[in-house]
């Protein structure tokens, strides 16, 4: 009872400590990797190697030893007394296992292709899931239920086939292992009656000897059935190791303690991945400390890149970034983001209360800073406006909260955090005309002092900047002020009349 007890309770707590700490581990090691590669992944596909991957690995290492040290300890066992009945007998017994041995391997190995299939396919299921639920709004507005339900059923399918196929492998592993093992039967018997006829053994023997082939085959048949969650398991461990072993391709490095904003770029060129086209080809820039520049230029022309530099989301292919003469890859990630502040036009807000997510600037802050955040932000009015003030539940995502709203937050986030560089990217675009107001004020409140990246939608926000740069594809193609370059009579004239701006 004592035994039962110990398996079932310690067994599953070691199991679920073991995933408990290779959860902690696959997670830390997502955090470390940068925007290079979630470019090419799926939500849906990284939460099932955290999720259901880990637990089938975890359900190996609990019942695996118990099942392979029982199973084999019978095994053992029954052989001992089997030659001690009769040599002969347990010499024909076990004739036929090298066979069983070489069978069992050759469809194991197409189980294990067929059960890492499984995994492949619940990840897209989990992917599409995941899809579909953070966009159901979209889906709703559109009235695209049956389209959704479709790509659905195409994904079910998938892993409906790749499930039919690692259990007709299965199927075939169990039939054949049964198979042999009613083999083994019937070679004793046979035995056992030929030698019986010749005088060399006898009936009690035979009886006795074949209760006891039970005895031996019963251990098989449960490692039969523990080969599926083996499958489960080692193809989980492989996708488990798979990630693991990317290795991230920004490093850190040495610590800095106190920023000025002083921002220089070096003949700097960079291409993603995936591509071996240039998105900036050898820029160079000197951006003094407190400087306001805004970057403007058509889509495509590399100003979200630009900026998505210098906080290291993505590392350059060629030249140098430098804040306050220091190569940034020389610098430590913690170190260089927690002295940048970036304001999106995409915001995301966790799921929370409006403390919380103001908050997240500095984990570290009382409710009077956050308040006093909010405060500068231009926040405080409409957020006492809710019942529950700064407890407020905002939903997923801020799904409660109107635009205007959640970007003021996302700047008494960034308030908060008080940083000496300041990256805006496109923050005001998606806003009404009364929201933008309030936003633009805020944003220039924040930007006093600070080394401050605009990237402009409208012109009309920028027209005041100390320095404007015009990006092309073939790089800063003008620089100078709103009046400087209107005179010039260049692209950014053009772009001013497109917008209706003198």
């Amino acid at each position: 009872c004592y035994c039962n007890y110990f398996i079932s309770n310690y067994g599953h707590v070691m199991g679920a400590r073991i995933e408990y700490d290779m959860r902690a581990e696959i997670f830390s090691h997502y955090q470390k990797l940068s925007f290079r590669f979630y470019d090419d992944q799926k939500v849906g596909q990284l939460m099932s190697r955290i999720t259901s991957d880990l637990f089938d690995i975890t359900e190996l290492l609990h019942h695996g030893p118990e099942n392979i040290v029982i199973s084999l300890i019978r095994i053992i066992g029954a052989f001992v007394i089997m030659i001690n009945i009769s040599p002969r007998l347990t010499l024909a017994a076990f004739a036929l296992v090298p066979f069983m041995l070489v069978y069992a391997y050759v469809f194991n190995k197409k189980m294990k292709r067929a059960f890492r299939m499984n995994r492949v396919k619940i990840a897209d299921i989990n992917s599409q899931i995941e899809d579909n639920l953070s966009g159901i709004r979209v889906v709703k507005s559109f009235a695209n239920e049956e389209i959704e339900n479709e790509k659905f059923k195409k994904g079910n399918d998938g892993f409906l086939d790749a499930k039919k196929n690692s259990y007709r492998y299965m199927g075939g592993y169990n039939a054949g292992l049964t198979a042999f093992t009613t083999a083994i039967t019937v070679v004793v018997m046979l035995s056992g009656g030929v030698m019986i006829a010749r005088g060399k053994g006898n009936i009690t023997d035979l009886i006795t000897f074949l209760l006891y082939i039970n005895v031996f085959t019963e251990p098989i048949k449960t490692l039969i059935d523990f080969t599926e969650q083996f499958q489960n398991g080692y193809s989980g461990f492989e996708r488990f190791m798979e990630m693991i072993s990317v290795i991230p391709d920004i490093k850190d490095a040495q610590s800095m303690q106190e920023v000025k904003g002083n921002i220089s770029f070096e003949n700097v060129s960079f291409h993603y991945a995936d591509s071996d086209q240039m998105v900036l080809n050898h820029v160079n820039l000197d951006v003094p400390a407190g400087e306001y520049v805004a970057l403007v230029g058509s889509s495509g022309a590399g100003k979200t890149t630009l900026c998505s530099l210098i906080p290291r989301f993505y590392d350059v292919t060629g030249g140098t970034i430098r804040v306050d003469g220091q190569d940034i890859r020389n610098i430590k990630l913690s170190d260089l983001r927690n002295h940048i502040g970036i304001v999106q036009q995409d915001v995301y807000l966790f799921a929370g209360t409006i403390l919380e997510n103001i908050r997240y600037g500095k984990p570290d802050a009382s409710r009077e800073e956050v308040i006093r955040a909010a405060k500068e932000a231009n926040a405080h009015e409409f957020i006492m406006n809710f019942p529950d003030g700064y407890d407020t539940d905002i939903g997923q995502r801020g799904v409660k909260l109107s635009g205007g709203q959640k970007q003021r937050l996302s700047i008494a986030r960034v308030f908060l955090k008080n940083p000496p560089i300041l990256i805006f990217d496109e923050a005001t675009s998606a806003l009404d005309n009364e929201s933008e107001k309030v936003v633009q004020e805020s944003l220039e409140i924040l930007a006093k002092g600070r080394t401050t990246f605009v990237i402009a939608h409208r012109l009309s926000t920028i027209r005041n900047a100390q320095r404007i740069l015009v990006l092309t594809e073939n790089g800063i193609e003008e620089s100078g002020t709103h009046a400087e370059l209107l005179a010039k009579g260049g692209i950014y004239q053009k772009l001013c009349e497109m917008s209706n701006l003198s």
